[in-house]
This record gives C-alpha cells, structure tokens and sequence, in this order.
C-alpha cells in the first residue's frame, strides 16, 4: 500500500514536532543536570561555576551537580561534554582556556567550535598580579626594575598552558623588557600554594584567586590586568599605568554537546541570565569580575574573536609548547 502525503499532513507533522520540542523545553529540566569542571576544585573557574550551579538549581527546581575532571589542560573534562548526549543534561563550564587548550596537540580530541553549542558568556575575570610578599618591591614600578635587575631569577607560575594567566604573564613579559622563568602548574591551587611557600615568585591569575591571600598579607597584589582599576580594588593600579596600552582578562562560559536543542540552549540561556541579574551580580562584582551577560549567538562571537586575540598573543610571544 502506497502512503500518500499531502500538503496537510507534512504541515502537521511539522507542527507537532516544533510543539514536542516546545514541550521538551518547557519541561527541561525534569531531573538532575550535571555540570563539568575540567579543572581541580578549589580556583575561581570552580568558585564561580558552583554558584551559578546553585542557582540554576534554585531556579529551575533541579539539582544542577559540580562534577571536577581536570587533566590534560582542561581537556579530558572537556571532552567527556563534546561526546555526552546532545539532552541538556551535560554541560560543561570553561574559562577561556578552552579556547586555545587544544593548540599544542597533534590530534585534539574535540573541536572548541563544532562540538560545543555556547549557552552564555557568565563574567570576564580581570587578573591580578600577585607576587612573594618577601619580594622587595611594592608596585608595579618597583617590580620592572627588580627584575630587570635580577633577570631569570623571578618564577611565575600558570595555572594551565595557553590559560588566560600565561597568555598576560607573556604579554607582560614582552611588555616591560622581562626575563621571567616561567613554571607550569596543573591548576591555580597547587600555584597559591607555591607561592605562599615562597616557592615561587609571582602568579597572574584572576582577582578573586588572590583576593583573600591578599587581604590575609599572605601576598602582595601590586598591579591588575584590567584597562582601567577595578571597583574592588580601587586602591590597586592596573598594569596599563606603568606599560601603556597593556591588557589582559579572562573570562568564563556555560556550553552543552553540539546538536543540542536550541530550545534548551536559550532556556539555560535565560536562566543563566536571570542568575547574573540577582544576588549573584553582587558576588562576582564584588570580587572583581564583570557581569556579561548576552544571547548565546552574542557568546558565540565573543568565543570568535577571543580565541583570535588569544592566537595573537601566543604568535607575537613566540610561545612554544611540548
């Protein structure tokens, strides 16, 4: 028997499928969400993405779980939400490592543009510069001679390679004239660590990393990153006053597996949003970071040029990576 299909029923089907994913949306979440952190607990990327957790769970009704898979620069925790079911229900929170974490591998295990549908970008992270509070300088200033003084013999950690840290620890390095040694870490805590121990030297990670060691005169922040000073620290110089035209941020961001419902995408979108809009904008203003808040299209863009300005960076400083 031959099926026959009319003009009216290829219209209906077309409106109940658009009306299914309508409900799948209105419904999404219907049970727990769980949010992947490729990097150790502990560092701000973690700070910041277990309280939008909290409050997307707080808004939806819906458990919304941290789950910490650091390793391979970000990657392997990565790589788990590019290859989980497209559902909504994996989601991966990044910094803005994940946009040039895969530049060194021969064969990356995910592409950061086609296996990702950006949801929103959550706040950019001015950084600060936070150095051994035994070391004899108090500014900016003060630092340049130092090591200019001393070359090779001032460490600075990164927290992850290519992370937003590295990329300004080698502008500032290119910047101001410096012979920095630089040491990797596998994520911030273990670098707070070392540098507290007057292991190392300096540390360029974002404000709200140093914030309290800072307060507690565990370190010494003598510059942020920022064009211009933060709010937070008012009292604080940004890098740009002593090496003109000088700056870098980091920022943060919610994706789902590509082939996600763009349904789902825009509610997580909205919810994501109307979070940044409440208490949570007080929190993040006030440990530094900037509220911004778009269409997941406008998050899109903004991962473009980035990732551009990012690739700028490591070509102008000739960073190398084994």
């Amino acid at each position: 028997m031959t099926q026959k299909f009319t003009l009216r029923t290829v219209l209906a089907t077309v409106a109940l499928s658009v009306a299914s994913a309508t409900a799948f949306a209105q419904a999404y979440p219907n049970k727990q969400v769980r949010v992947i952190i490729p990097f150790p607990p502990g560092g701000t990327l973690d700070t910041v993405g277990r309280l939008l957790a909290q409050k997307l769970g707080e808004q939806t009704g819906q458990v919304f779980v941290i789950e910490n898979r650091p390793g391979g620069n970000g990657t392997i925790g990565a790589d788990a939400v590019a290859k989980a079911p497209a559902d909504g229900y994996t989601l991966l929170f990044n910094a803005s490592t994940f946009t040039t974490s895969t530049i060194a591998l021969k064969t990356p295990p995910y592409d950061a543009v086609k296996d990702f549908a950006p949801i929103a970008l959550v706040a950019k992270a001015p950084l600060a510069v936070a150095i051994d509070k035994a070391l004899p300088v108090t500014d900016m200033k003060s630092f340049i001679a130092y090591a200019k003084a001393n070359p090779g013999k001032l460490s600075f950690a990164i927290g992850s390679n290519a992370s937003a840290g590295h990329l300004a620890t080698e502008q500032l390095r290119r910047a101001a004239g410096l012979e920095l040694f630089i040491v990797p870490y596998k994520g911030s805590t273990p670098a707070y660590q070392d540098l507290l121990g007057s292991r190392i030297t300096g540390f360029i990670d974002p404000i709200l990393g140093s914030a309290g060691y800072a307060k507690a005169g565990q370190l010494r922040v003598i510059a942020v990153t920022s064009a211009k000073r933060v709010p937070s620290m008012p009292d604080v110089p940004a890098v740009g006053e002593t090496v003109p035209g000088y700056e870098a941020f980091s920022w943060y961001g919610l994706w789902a597996p590509a082939k996600t419902s763009a349904d789902v995408v825009h509610k997580l979108n909205g919810e994501t949003n109307k979070a940044l809009a409440g208490d949570m904008k007080d929190r993040l203003l006030g440990n530094g970071l900037v509220i911004e808040a778009g269409s997941p299209e406008d998050f899109a863009k903004f991962q473009r040029d980035d990732t551009a300005r990012a690739m700028k960076t490591i070509t102008d400083s000739g960073i190398k990576f084994e």
